[in-house]
């Protein structure tokens, strides 16, 4: 009798094992893919919000700060994961020099048997576009 609840104990807590092993791993996929999409999606609308007009008479590197906005939210919502609610948050669009500073916010939700788990995940970003030219 005393050797099957150690069978029991030990199969309930390979399932518990199982379980936290499933939710992290789903945390951290979650946390890397958030970051490497904002990055990308950054750095590709600030390229499209560049202002060749303002470059070509002046020389100076200047992006247009509505276009910028737009072109983030809809690349971000076009690559963002559908199952999920992220909050976009804009804290600083400089147009000269063009420097932005975006915040993703995202929310992980596991279920453990009866027991829901929430992770909140914030990804910030500050970044700056350079020029060779």
């Amino acid at each position: 009798m005393k050797e099957s609840f150690w069978g029991i104990f030990v199969v309930f807590m390979g399932v518990l094992a199982l379980t936290f092993i499933v939710l992290f791993q789903n945390l951290t996929n979650t946390d890397q893919h958030n970051s490497q999409l904002l990055q990308e999606v950054t750095e590709a609308a600030m390229w499209d919000a560049v202002d060749y007009a303002e470059y070509r008479a002046t020389g100076t590197l200047k992006i247009n700060r509505e276009k910028f906005v737009e072109n983030f939210v809809r690349r971000y919502a076009e690559s963002a994961s559908r199952s999920r609610e992220y909050v976009l948050t804009f804290y600083d669009v400089n147009e000269v020099p063009p420097k932005v500073s975006v915040s993703v916010k995202s929310r992980v939700v596991g279920n453990n048997n009866s027991t829901q788990v929430t992770f909140d995940l914030q990804n910030r970003l500050d970044a700056i576009l350079e020029s060779k030219y």
